[in-house]
């Protein structure tokens, strides 16, 4: 390990600066918190107000950096085995759409899976390009979608050859990885970049019992949540790069263009001190992590009714591996929903959960994470499961069957959809009509609609049952659901 891994040169030089007492005649204006609330203050602490800082001469500047902010990106990219690391305040989503826009242009194609995040289909709307969907591989059993396979990435890149980039989630919001380094060796034989949602995936760096990270499976690029699974506070996230096939200049050009010219240095030195502690301790807390996901899994599947998935799922196709931090509850056999798992736990043990869906919790083991937390976890479980025997018993030798929505066909690119003529109608009768807008349940963000899409009948079941059980579904102007916007359909003029 690099001596220099040791250092934080960013938080270091904020830290110097603040000791000098500069007299501050600059932005922000609260002055290290004199000019604040006082009791919104005294909570968050003169430390802390203190860093929030502006990008004057001596803290160097996130969009051009030459001094401790190129120094912290340089450890960085050395951490997390890239050629450059870009620091990114606008969270993953911001680098997300760096990617994409580094890459594609209008009318450009980008292989993409259909279980893609928000973030991913609002960079193809900025960017005009032109998604070639694969369809991911959907797990019946417990109702969610998982990675792509080889195979289909082959078929994609065979029948789109010109395609400017491929992008892959890896591993998936649930912990699943697909061949990563086999994809990359596909994509590449046809000089086409790879592009890496690695949101849910910082942490695989630091772990030989992780699944293989995007860098060391040779990716050209990954957005990596650090403020997710790695330590530093939410919204700081990396862009990753390595290789030849995509320009370090033109990926600066656009994130620059994507971030904000007040970029926060509480984020920034987060970002520092986070990479210094995944290097330095990294490993070991990372070991008592697995260990602890691992015991915690045990005893979640001696409960009546709950099944938490493991590395029995392994396959050669899309789970060809798995992050055992990322703990899916599968509740549908208790006769009740994810959501009403949800709040029965918020209301009953004080315990929040990352998401639920309609079949389905999960719970995000850390190495912020204690046994006596997980043991909650399961204790609030089992009491649930006991209140549920009845239905239990009753239903033991069923079937549960899960719904998974179908694909929708695309008809126009996202962009002409987006900004096309269009028009209000309820959702109710929206069948057959192409959407303008999109409509997802957040967490995850995985839309079930997308600009451009033709709705058809499952979909709007599919949304219908959501709504009815509670679940987040966003997207739409509407945020009452009853109405939503669609291509305007051209009368012939008599």
């Amino acid at each position: 390990m690099n001596k220099k891994q040791q250092t934080t040169p960013l938080f270091d030089g904020l830290l110097a600066h603040i000791n000098q007492s500069p007299v501050q005649f600059h932005i922000p204006g609260h002055k290290s918190g004199k000019g604040m609330d006082p009791r919104f203050r005294d909570f968050i602490g003169d430390n802390v107000l203190s860093l929030d800082l502006i990008n004057i001469a001596p803290l160097d500047d996130l969009h051009h950096p030459s001094g401790i902010i190129q120094e912290a990106q340089q450890l960085a990219a050395e951490a997390f085995g890239a050629d450059y690391t870009f620091f990114s305040v606008q969270g993953t989503s911001g680098a997300i759409m760096t990617m994409i826009m580094s890459v594609c242009g209008p009318g450009e194609k980008i292989i993409v899976p259909r279980n893609v995040h928000k973030s991913i289909m609002s960079a193809i709307v900025f960017s005009g390009a032109t998604p070639i969907f694969i369809h991911p591989e959907i797990d019946d059993r417990l109702g969610i979608s998982h990675g792509i396979t080889t195979e289909a990435v082959k078929k994609a890149i065979t029948a789109h050859p010109d395609a400017k980039g491929l992008l892959v989630i890896n591993p998936t919001y649930f912990g699943v990885s697909a061949n990563l380094k086999e994809i990359v060796n596909l994509a590449h034989s046809k000089n086409i970049p790879v592009l890496v949602d690695e949101a849910h995936g910082v942490h695989i760096q630091f772990h030989e019992d992780l699944p293989l990270s995007a860098m060391e499976a040779g990716a050209d690029m990954a957005a990596t949540s650090v403020h997710k699974l790695g330590g530093s506070l939410t919204q700081s996230s990396v862009l990753n790069v390595q290789g030849d096939l995509v320009s370090p200049n033109r990926i600066q050009s656009i994130i620059s263009m994507l971030t904000t010219t007040s970029t926060s240095y509480l984020l920034l030195a987060s970002l520092d001190t986070a990479r210094r502690n995944l290097v330095i301790h990294g490993k070991d807390q990372l070991t008592k992590t697995i260990k602890l996901a691992e015991a915690t899994r045990e005893k979640l599947n001696q409960i009546p009714g709950i099944y938490c998935p493991g590395k029995e799922l392994l396959n050669e196709h899309a789970i060809y591996d798995m992050d055992p931090t990322k703990l899916t509850i599968s509740i549908k056999n208790l006769g009740i929903t994810g959501y009403e798992v949800e709040i029965w736990l918020r209301e009953n043990y004080k315990i929040e959960v990352e998401l639920s869906d309609l079949y389905n919790i999960l719970c995000i083991i850390t190495i912020g994470d204690t046994e006596e937390k997980t043991e909650l976890l399961i204790e609030a479980l089992r009491e649930l499961s006991f209140k549920q025997q009845t239905y239990i018993k009753e239903h033991q030798n069923e079937k549960v069957s899960v719904h998974v929505p179908n694909i929708p066909t695309l008809s126009l690119s996202p962009r002409d959809a987006f900004y096309a003529n269009t028009e209000v109608v309820p959702l109710k009768d929206s069948a057959g009509k192409i959407s303008a807008e999109f409509v997802m349940v957040y967490p995850p963000g995985i839309p079930i609609l997308i600009p451009g899409e033709i709705i058809d009948e499952d979909n709007l079941r599919y949304i219908a049952k959501n709504i009815e059980v509670g679940l987040p579904v966003q997207g739409p102007e509407d945020q009452t659901l009853k109405t939503i916007r669609v291509i305007q359909e051209r009368k012939a003029i008599i």
